[in-house]
């Protein structure tokens, strides 16, 4: 369920709030496939069906860096703030990988609304987030992202 707030003074009343969970989203062999193409990284592990099902996950598996990327989505799943606007992705202060996403797994992001900071022109959040696999005994992802609303 989608948290939305209209304007900074809302947003800022979200410090230490737990977002909750986005919607599960499959991650495909396209969309590994495409990534690859993207960044140029095409390991075997990512790309060859074939071999990866001989390989040590079993399966293809997703770039760390694309499931990544898929903060943002699953983010936007969460929380939507009105009466900004800019909305800018400032970076990461930590970021981990301590499990693969097997093509066809369904991912979702648990977050955590760590702070609310003033900053020249609006304000930057630092979110805990947790990019969980469908019956997965680790994530996939556990970072801590820093954005910027204007």
């Amino acid at each position: 369920m989608t948290i939305t707030v209209n304007g900074l003074d809302a947003l800022r009343k979200l410090a230490g709030s737990d977002l909750g969970v986005s919607d599960w989203i499959e991650v495909t062999q396209r969309h590994i496939d495409t990534f690859a193409d993207a960044t140029g990284d095409h390991q075997w592990i990512h790309v060859d069906v074939e071999r990866a099902a001989e390989g040590p996950f079993g399966a293809t598996i997703a770039h760390g860096y694309l499931t990544l990327s898929l903060f943002i989505p699953l983010f936007s799943d969460l929380l939507e703030v009105g009466g900004v606007t800019t909305k800018v992705n400032y970076g990461l202060n930590k970021v981990r990988f301590p499990s693969p996403v097997r093509a066809g797994s369904r991912i979702r992001l648990a977050a955590r609304l760590a702070s609310v900071e003033d900053v020249k022109g609006g304000v930057q959040i630092t979110v805990d987030g947790t990019i969980e696999i469908e019956s997965g005994a680790k994530p996939a992802v556990v970072l801590q992202a820093v954005l910027r609303f204007m």
